[in-house]
């Protein structure tokens, strides 16, 4: 997983019940002085605990402690933790729930669980890998000064190198956290050194260090710097420093991490899941209810997964006799995944026109909006391929936030590193899930919406924005989109994909599947190509639980449409209904329930 650039501990939940008191969001209502009280103050404490993280800060379009990065040491997240319990115990005694408003009374109880989650999380701290194919410093740290470090001015730039030397110090504490966990056991699987090392390198290769080319970083810096009012000479000097402080303390960080990972390799000799880790089945326990928001056991989750994996393809073999193949499903995969007509061309003719067709189904997305919902996000959204050089630590696709001041949009990142193993007839769902009316509806709109406490605008639950964002494939379908029965079998294909994670997620961290057996599972039920089944795998190792968000979130959100439609009648209004799900920001699921069944209630 991305290293997230704002608070993480102001992002998580636990199953459980809230009073939520009359069926209007209180949104809607004009805050009693109480509530306007209790919103200041949790945007004074989101602020607060945002200081703490100059990443954050700069994800937040502020410019405090510009020239520095973040403390990746485990005292920083010590200094979190009891941040959040000081502002727990003032908030509890300044306020109380029943005196609140509903939507008061909604921020004051989640403000609590998170804390309550974050300090329940805190003892699982060492187990999460700091390097792995999900990501690692090496590859976010770029990324951010990339696409988050303005430059606006010739402090800002200055502010900028500053940052590259920082990075020495960073690795330096990156190092010392990869030695503390492979001193208590905790090492990344075999598999994730290689792809870790290569794409470190790729950061310093090219000039200004050596190699062909031209490294992305000092590309950007170059660009930044250039577009500045200044002069030749000041440009010419910044440049020159900025080369230096790559060249030298930003390499000898890299070095060293290369060094300790190489160390650290030696001793990784399995790919086992989560059960192998110390405590390990009591640790994916606390991720799957993270995950989740739920208390589902990992054979429920198991079993879930299996039912709707039999519903799904029943639907898929549907189209298959619809397109005339008289084949089995397997042999219908294949044809996909080989029939070059299925495929586009490895070129970056082919990446172009990737983006181009993505763009396309975001946009129409875009025009038929207003008939499906009530409010579209202001933030522009872009369709982006991932950079070459992170290519291969990163994600099939992705989501990034738009900046709260919208000078950086929402951006849909695609990796098309291989296209020999991107297929078209999944592109469809998959634009709807990461662009329009998936995430970015979602996230977006949370940003923009008055009234909600930084802590809800910036926070998220990943069965609740995930599972939007498989719902909104499916609302794809609704709103007239995939007219290619061959695109609609890939959307069913990635609900089919979604439904696998469930059951290789709990097979792996708690049923002590192999790697080999998880790929083997994905290839005989999935249409992924063999480099997306591998990376996926990976992946849920690498992170567990995160990977059983999507379905159970998609399947509470389905359920409760459901029981609107039954409850409202022919009063049941789409575009409410989508609006009752989102007007709140991210919820657990269990709140999320609540919120809907108290609109029914109005």
């Amino acid at each position: 997983m991305k290293r997230r650039t704002f608070v993480s501990a102001l992002a998580l939940a636990l199953p459980g019940a809230v009073a939520l008191g009359t069926a209007r969001s209180a949104l809607a209502l004009s805050p009693a002085p109480q509530d306007q009280d209790l919103l200041a103050f949790l945007d004074a404490a989101f602020d607060e605990a945002a200081a703490l993280s100059p990443q954050s800060m700069t994800g937040l379009g502020l410019k405090t402690d510009y020239d520095r990065l973040d403390d990746y040491t485990d005292d920083a997240g010590q200094k979190r933790l009891a941040l959040a319990e000081r502002q727990l115990a003032l908030m509890t005694s300044r306020f109380r729930p029943e005196t609140l408003g509903p939507a008061a009374r909604l921020s004051f109880t989640l403000f609590a669980r998170q804390v309550q989650q974050q300090r329940e999380s805190y003892r699982w701290r060492l187990h999460g890998y700091i390097a792995s194919v999900n990501g690692s410093p090496a590859g976010s740290i770029p990324v951010f000064l990339i696409n988050q470090h303005r430059v606006d001015s010739v402090e800002d730039a200055r502010a900028y190198i500053a940052r590259l030397k920082d990075v020495k110090r960073v690795m330096a504490e990156v190092c010392a956290g990869l030695k503390i966990r492979a001193d208590a056991g905790i090492r990344a699987p075999a598999f994730t050194f290689a792809p870790v090392e290569a794409d470190t390198r790729k950061v310093i290769t090219g000039a200004p260090f050596p190699g062909k080319g031209e490294c992305a970083l000092w590309t950007d810096f170059r660009k930044k710097v250039g577009a500045l009012n200044t002069t030749d000479v000041e440009q010419a000097d910044l440049l020159l420093q900025g080369a230096a402080a790559l060249t030298g303390p930003f390499r000898e960080g890299y070095e060293q991490f290369l060094a300790t990972q190489a160390e650290i390799a030696k001793g990784a000799t399995t790919n086992n899941g989560a059960w192998a880790l110390p405590d390990g089945g009591a640790y994916y326990a606390n991720r799957l209810k993270v995950s989740t928001t739920t208390s589902l056991t990992a054979d429920e989750v198991h079993q879930i997964g299996l039912d709707e994996l039999a519903r799904i393809q029943g639907e898929m073999r549907q189209i298959m006799a619809k397109v005339g193949f008289t084949g089995s499903l397997q042999a219908f995969f294949a044809e996909l995944k080989t029939n070059p007509k299925f495929q586009y061309p490895n070129t970056p003719e082919g990446k172009a026109a990737y983006l181009k067709d993505a763009t396309a189904f975001v946009d129409q997305a875009m025009k038929a909006g207003p008939s499906w919902f009530l409010r579209l996000p202001r933030a522009a959204l872009e369709v982006r391929a991932v950079e070459a050089w992170r290519e291969a630590t990163a994600a099939i696709a992705f989501y990034n936030r738009p900046s709260p001041d919208g000078k950086r949009p929402g951006i849909y990142y695609v990796n098309l590193s291989d296209m020999t193993q991107v297929l078209k007839s999944q592109i469809e769902g998959i634009s709807y899930h990461e662009g329009a009316p998936g995430h970015h509806f979602q996230i977006a709109l949370a940003m923009e919406t008055e009234g909600l406490p930084k802590f809800r605008k910036f926070g998220g639950y990943g069965a609740y924005s995930e599972g939007w964002g498989l719902y909104a494939e499916r609302l794809g379908k609704e709103m007239g989109f995939y007219q290619d029965p061959y695109s609609d079998f890939g959307r069913l294909s990635t609900e089919a994909w979604r439904a696998v994670r469930l059951v290789t997620d709990t097979g792996l961290h708690a049923k002590k599947w192999t790697r080999e057996q998880a790929i083997v599972f994905f290839r005989e039920n999935t249409l992924l190509s063999e480099r997306d089944i591998v990376k996926e795998v990976e992946r849920y190792i690498c992170n567990p639980g995160q990977a059983t968000s999507y379905k159970i979130g998609e399947l509470r959100i389905m359920a409760l449409r459901s029981r609107a439609k039954a409850t409202l009648g022919a009063k049941f209004d789409i575009r409410q209904f989508h609006d009752v799900i989102l007007r709140d920001g991210a919820l657990p699921l269990d709140v999320l329930e609540q919120q809907v069944e108290a609109w029914l209630q109005g």
